[in-house]
């Protein structure tokens, strides 16, 4: 007999279970991230578990963002997942409604990335796909690279980009906020060699860098608040500027739409509405 059991991250051996799974499923391991101390309120699994193993799942990621200057509060759906030996029983479907009678009238707005695969399983529950997009411009800068290339492998480096990101000044359009275990959670695994620091303002800019073109996917400052400044430390080599969130002055950037391989945007909630009607996209880091 099986059972949803819900937030259990301090549950070592469903913790294990889970991660089992999201391997098998994904290629992705969530125990550095515990280890690390960063999986914290705002990722919560909702799993069916049978005799103590995690069978099938969906989590529910608290991604609050500002919009217009004023707290949203959103639910991002992601690892969605289900064993082999377990699909195609409802498992899914039933985490969903599990996941409705938790969040109804709870929050401003729901939304997930999903496969192709399964684009007629979410509008049973009242998403619609949406649209997003991504803004860039060309630049043209002077002077050298004034960045420091920060590997993200210890926790002095971790702690200091904290200690940041929770005194910061630069804010986009949209952007998440109360939630820097998401962030942490890429800056730690994937982008470790993507992150750089300008000490005299305390800024940090995570972005891929390569020749001409910078894809930054977040600013995070102590003391600048206008993202030209930002770029600007980026040096002359950088003549193409494309971004992984909102920035406040988007008049200035070409925007075009964005569509990610085997990937459709759902969203739900009137204030998801918003955020299609204006423009907006997810920040590329509070993806999950």
């Amino acid at each position: 007999m099986y059972q949803i059991i819900k937030n259990y991250r301090n549950n070592d051996e469903l913790r294990k279970s889970f991660n089992e799974l999201a391997g098998k499923t994904f290629g992705l391991n969530f125990e550095d991230w515990y280890q690390n101390g960063f999986w914290g309120e705002n990722y919560i699994p909702y799993s069916i578990v049978e005799d103590g193993k995690v069978i099938s799942n969906v989590s529910v990621n608290k991604t609050d963002m500002l919009l217009d200057g004023e707290v949203k509060h959103f639910l991002q759906l992601g690892t969605v997942m289900t064993d082999k030996t377990y699909r195609n029983q409802g498992l899914s479907r039933e985490i969903m409604e599990e996941i409705e009678k938790d969040y109804k009238d709870k929050v401003d707005g729901i939304y997930l990335f999903a496969s192709d695969s399964v684009l007629t399983f979410y509008p049973k529950f009242g998403f619609e796909k949406s649209v997003e997009y991504i803004y860039s411009k060309p630049v043209s800068i002077s002077g050298k690279c004034q960045l420091e290339q920060v590997i993200m492998d210890n926790p002095i480096a971790w702690k200091q980009l904290e200690h940041v990101m929770n005194n910061n000044v630069y804010h986009g359009k949209f952007d998440m906020v109360n939630n820097n275990e998401l962030v942490m959670f890429y800056v730690t695994k994937f982008m470790q060699e993507c992150v750089y620091y300008h000490s005299q303002t305390g800024t940090y800019v995570i972005a891929e860098i390569e020749g001409e073109d910078a894809f930054i996917h977040n600013v995070f400052s102590e003391k600048l608040e206008e993202l030209d400044e930002v770029i600007a430390l980026l040096g002359a080599d950088v003549k193409n500027v494309t971004l992984g969130f909102v920035p406040r002055e988007a008049n200035e950037y070409n925007r075009i739409e964005y569509h990610e391989e085997d990937c459709t945007f759902f969203i739900k909630g009137e204030a998801m509405q918003v955020v299609l009607n204006e423009k907006l996209r997810i920040p590329s880091l509070s993806h999950a």
